[in-house]
């Protein structure tokens, strides 16, 4: 039995008109920052990366086929990955609806991952998804928009990720697998989703989400955004709806999966 305010209609809607307010204000602050990052200076892109696609090799002027403008998923599947991570999943279950409408107003998409081309068809066809993915296995692409990084970094603390820089690994952590973590009564989130791609929890964690745009000027590409970790909040589907429901997020761990694993013990 759920415990909660009840009342009448009209105490219903005075609250509801109270809230108005301030979501309107949320919305004019939204489009405020929306102003404040087209208006972010632009930086050349003078390096040549090279990606594995279903139409074979592309530069990232390929990736726009076409049009002006870039948008990229950093989506996180390492060579090392058995399975895409489940959270990058539940974000990309919304791409395919998107992509036509983007490439309609001049913006191209594709997700990118490190993981060879054959992974990530194969994954793609699982998942039943059709927009464009790349690989970019032979590029230093997701380490140059800092996606990507090496254990060595992990140990050193000289990781720096969503502009931030982060502390030294607490241990080594090659070869914890999910049975290691339960073992020493750690299993925490990040172990329990690392499990899902079948990775250990250091394999898992040095590629990460986040979200790029370019634009292609003159012949010329710049480099415009990027976002990651709760930044990538405003396209996770799925947590917009729930944060419309009456219980939010409701959230007690890792609850969501691979969208064809519910129900799967």
């Amino acid at each position: 039995m759920m415990d909660h305010m009840t009342g009448t209609r009209e105490e219903w809607l005075k609250a509801r008109l109270d809230l108005l307010q301030d979501e309107k204000e949320l919305t004019r602050r939204s489009d405020e920052l929306a102003r404040r990052r087209q208006e972010l200076p632009w930086v050349r892109v003078d390096k040549e990366y090279l990606f594995d696609t279903d139409e074979g090799s592309a530069s990232l002027a390929d990736l726009f086929k076409g049009r002006s403008q870039l948008l990229v998923y950093h989506f996180m599947f390492g060579p090392d990955y058995t399975a895409g991570c489940p959270s990058c999943s539940s974000i990309a279950d919304g791409f395919n609806g998107i992509t036509t409408h983007l490439e309609n107003h001049d913006v191209a998409f594709s997700a990118i991952s490190r993981a060879p081309l054959a992974k990530l068809e194969a994954f793609k066809g699982r998942m039943g998804w059709s927009f464009p993915w790349a690989s970019s296995f032979s590029s230093d692409f997701n380490r140059d928009f800092s996606v990507w990084f090496t254990a060595e970094q992990q140990r050193e603390g000289s990781i720096e990720y969503n502009f931030r820089r982060e502390a030294p690994s607490p241990e080594p952590l090659e070869g914890q697998t999910m049975q290691e973590w339960k073992l020493r009564g750690s299993e925490g989130p990040v172990a329990q989703i690392a499990a899902m791609t079948g990775t250990d929890v250091a394999t898992y964690t040095r590629d990460r989400p986040g979200l790029s745009a370019f634009v292609l000027n003159e012949g010329t590409i710049y480099h415009t955004y990027s976002s990651y970790a709760r930044g990538l909040d405003g396209i996770w589907g799925m947590y917009q709806w729930l944060d419309r429901a009456p219980m939010g997020r409701n959230e007690n761990g890792i609850w969501w999966r691979l969208h064809d694993e519910y129900g799967q013990g």
